[in-house]
């Protein structure tokens, strides 16, 4: 498994644990996407092998016609932790990142019409881009960072993480009561709107409350 890159050039040799993502977390986007915004976190994986990191490339897969950028505020697990409650949550938190969930739409919409899982679409190689960590000690609260994407120079979505639905210490009391969390594990907490497609060749930069930062492109 790669090992996590961190801001400070500081070498951890902290393995990239599983990732755990979240979808329709942000109001906007689940509107945008026809969805309605679950009462509960809706919880699905992505695989480590779909980890690419900045300057790194997304490559686009040969049996979908349509890939679309959703960015993601990341948190990374420092501590072992198993049915927390969200006022002790950010003590298990080692640092952030932001991060790209890059999905094939074309095929989560097949999945999606059958009542079909969506590993597919969510899981090939290079489709979770992530920057380098940032400690938690440089971030003083996760529910208030901007977000935001471009592609090709051109915003393509902008907001701020006091949008979620859920805040970070929710998200991380929910998942802790299904599955115990690891060091290293990373949880990827959904995107806000103006999700759209990407082409070969795009460069897309992500930026995450003015100290995480990610560029990557498509071939």
């Amino acid at each position: 498994m790669p090992n996590y890159i961190f801001e400070d050039g500081a070498e951890r040799n902290i393995p990239i644990g599983k990732l755990v993502c979240l979808a329709r977390t942000y109001k906007k986007h689940a509107d945008e996407m026809k969805s309605k915004v679950p009462e509960e976190p809706l919880l699905f994986l992505k695989p480590v092998s779909s980890v690419i990191f900045d300057g790194e490339s997304i490559v686009y897969p040969s049996i979908s016609k349509c890939l679309h950028h959703e960015v993601e505020l990341g948190v990374v697990i420092g501590k072992k932790c198993k049915d927390i409650t969200r006022d002790t949550a950010l003590d298990y938190i080692l640092g952030y990142c932001v991060c790209l969930d890059i999905t094939a739409r074309d095929i989560q919409s097949v999945a999606k019409k059958n009542g079909w899982p969506w590993s597919i679409a969510k899981g090939f190689d290079t489709f979770a881009p992530i920057s380098n960590i940032v400690l938690k000690e440089r971030c003083v609260n996760p529910n208030n960072l901007d977000i935001s994407l471009k592609v090709n120079g051109t915003v393509r979505q902008s907001s701020n993480t006091k949008n979620m639905v859920f805040s970070v210490e929710e998200i991380i009391e929910f998942i802790s009561s299904i599955m115990t969390l690891e060091p290293g594990d990373l949880i990827m907490t959904g995107t806000p709107e103006g999700v759209g497609e990407i082409h070969r060749g795009d460069v897309l930069e992500a930026e995450l409350g003015g100290i995480c930062f990610l560029k990557v492109d498509v071939k």
